[in-house]
């Protein structure tokens, strides 16, 4: 079966994107709290906030931009939720079809649509005034490690979507990860926080990333950041995967 991987990968993914163009409603869901977020920030509390920055929008702009990932992700172990519930995975196993495909069908689909959010968000960002005199490998640079911070939340809200006992449940999980950027350098430089809180905000995975994606945003050395940063993701990234679909074999068996 693994030799027809892709293609029903392939069929599985147009499956789930007629979903989301079903309910438009959910990229829309997604977006509104990020922007709700970006809006409160540069126009209620910039003014009072010394980022180190001419513009507030620019400074705020990478962590709005993870939140916008947290906050998609959740409709993945909603729609995963949903199917196991359905009973379709059942009906999936009885044909001729690579299983791990089901699940990749889900990941890719959670890439298709965060990244629709996040083009949403740079444009409105780009209204208010954000602007940045970064390369085209800038920003491609920046695009690979958002699709990277997305693909390992993906694999992580694989795991609630097959495990939770009610809908509630499956999306809950992200609810922690769209605040964490609130504990890191997304809307204050990590230095005015106090001792405690300062070290924990400089060394979570959030931190890193946001410092990456603002240095490559306005063409300053990424330093170690990048490292970090990336070394971050494919760490969560490998364990949710593998926690994942051992997860997924044991529903299946």
């Amino acid at each position: 079966m693994t030799t027809y991987f892709f293609a029903d990968t392939g069929l599985l993914l147009g499956r789930s994107l007629r979903h989301i163009t079903r309910s438009v409603d959910t990229i829309i869901t997604t977006t509104i709290l990020p922007i709700a977020f970006m809006l409160l920030f540069v126009y209620v509390f910039g003014g009072a906030i010394d980022s180190g920055s001419d513009s507030y929008v620019q400074y705020l702009l990478p962590g709005i931009l993870l939140i916008t990932i947290a906050s998609g992700i959740s409709y993945t172990a909603f729609r995963l939720f949903l199917d196991m519930k359905s009973g379709i995975f059942e009906r999936f196993q009885s044909m001729p079809i690579a299983r791990s495909s089901v699940l990749w069908a889900h990941v890719l689909t959670s890439l298709v649509a965060n990244l629709i959010s996040l083009v949403v968000v740079v444009l409105v960002a780009l209204v208010m005034g954000f602007r940045s005199g970064a390369g085209i490998l800038a920003w491609l640079v920046v695009l690979g490690i958002l699709l990277l911070f997305t693909l390992a939340l993906t694999w992580v809200a694989v795991i609630p979507g097959l495990t939770a006992k009610t809908v509630d449940g499956a999306s809950a999980f992200s609810y922690p990860l769209i605040f964490l950027p609130f504990i890191s350098s997304a809307f204050v430089p990590t230095d005015t926080m106090p001792g405690p809180l300062r070290a924990f905000a400089e060394n979570q995975p959030v931190t890193s990333i946001i410092n990456a994606i603002r240095d490559l945003f306005t063409q300053q050395p990424v330093g170690t950041d990048i490292w970090i940063a990336l070394a971050w993701c494919v760490g969560i990234l490998v364990l949710a995967y593998l926690f994942a679909m051992a997860t997924y074999r044991r529903k299946i068996s």
